[in-house]
């Protein structure tokens, strides 16, 4: 009896230690993790082009351009021999406790995607946009020349149906991928429609495990990223230069004014209001200060609400100034 309790325990030992005894394929993943493996899949993807680019840094300007599609593809290819073909998760899924499962298979226990499918998903994810990228290369190979029994104009007709429909592929490519996301908000599985043609779903790699990342710095990133999207929205909508001789005449407006009063007029037409030289073919805008003509014109053409740099005036249309030159004798 001792002997069968000492073999009971130690087979529960085995399987509690199993990683894949306890997972349950239909425990739901949060969403926000799905995503994120993703995007940290494309994160890794893009610092390892980063890198490699840097390998040719002193080659001439643009030498893997032309290749740059199928040396994606091959990065991508490379990443997935070691990554996903090797344990059925990517690194963005590793990372978050994640795998795939195979969703084909009728066991309700975890299954491991097949070779088949994870080649189909590989192909799925790179191929659509090697052809995006490659397609305008792609067409005079698909169309027949213009030589022998088709005629210049036909074969013009040829490529431009052609043109034409992989145009419409494209827009149902995107349609689908747009109604795939919104069923995968729906239900919480398949983010990518490749993920749901070759039944790749994504689960726990491990049972009972709990997301590293506290929902208080999620909550706190959250809110600092929508704070700056709503500033960087709000900036280019501030006068910055109005703003700014608003503060100054506000904070130094009773000494500018006296110390302005003190001077002649002509004194302020000394120096163009915004390279600070004197003033080549001298313009005014509607105040008491002058400016080069190319300094008001092209700021004028730059910022159509432009204000004076010095008063804060509105600025109206440039006109020349004519100044009066006194000469003396000594």
């Amino acid at each position: 009896m001792a002997g069968l309790g000492s073999e009971n325990d130690q087979k529960k030992t085995a399987r509690s230690h199993s990683p894949h005894f306890d997972m349950n394929p239909q425990t739901p993943v949060l969403r926000i993790s799905q995503l994120d493996a993703l995007e940290l899949d494309s994160a890794l993807e893009q610092l390892v082009w980063t890198q490699f680019s840097l390998c040719f840094q002193n080659c001439r300007p643009g030498f893997l351009t032309p290749l740059e599609p199928e040396l994606r593809v091959l990065l991508h290819l490379l990443l997935w021999r070691f990554t996903l073909y090797s344990n059925s998760a990517t690194v963005g899924q590793s990372l978050l406790s994640l795998r795939y499962h195979s969703k084909f298979s009728l066991s309700p226990r975890y299954r491991p995607l097949s070779p088949r499918q994870k080649l189909g998903l590989a192909v799925l994810t790179a191929g659509p946009r090697w052809l995006q990228e490659r397609s305008h290369r792609l067409l005079p190979y698909l169309g027949l020349s213009s030589q022998g029994s088709v005629s210049e104009r036909e074969s013009g007709l040829l490529h431009q149906g052609l043109r034409n429909s992989l145009t419409l592929v494209a827009g149902i490519v995107k349609f689908t991928n747009l109604i795939n996301f919104l069923v995968f908000l729906r239900n919480g599985r398949h983010p990518i429609l490749a993920e749901r043609i070759t039944g790749a779903q994504t689960v726990f790699s491990q049972p009972n495990v709990a997301r590293e990342v506290n929902y208080k710095y999620m909550n706190r990133e959250l809110l600092w990223h929508g704070f700056a999207e709503f500033l960087i929205f709000l900036f280019p909508l501030i006068n910055t230069k109005k703003l700014k001789a608003t503060i100054l005449s506000a904070v130094f407006g009773g000494e500018s004014a006296s110390g302005e009063g003190a001077r002649e007029g002509q004194e302020l037409w000394k120096e163009c209001g915004l390279c600070g030289e004197w003033p080549t073919m001298p313009h005014t805008v509607g105040c008491q200060h002058v400016f080069c003509y190319y300094c008001i014109k092209s700021n004028s053409i730059a910022d159509p609400y432009l204000t004076c740099p010095k008063c804060g005036a509105e600025a109206g249309q440039p006109k020349l100034v004519k100044l009066e030159v006194e000469m003396t004798d000594r």
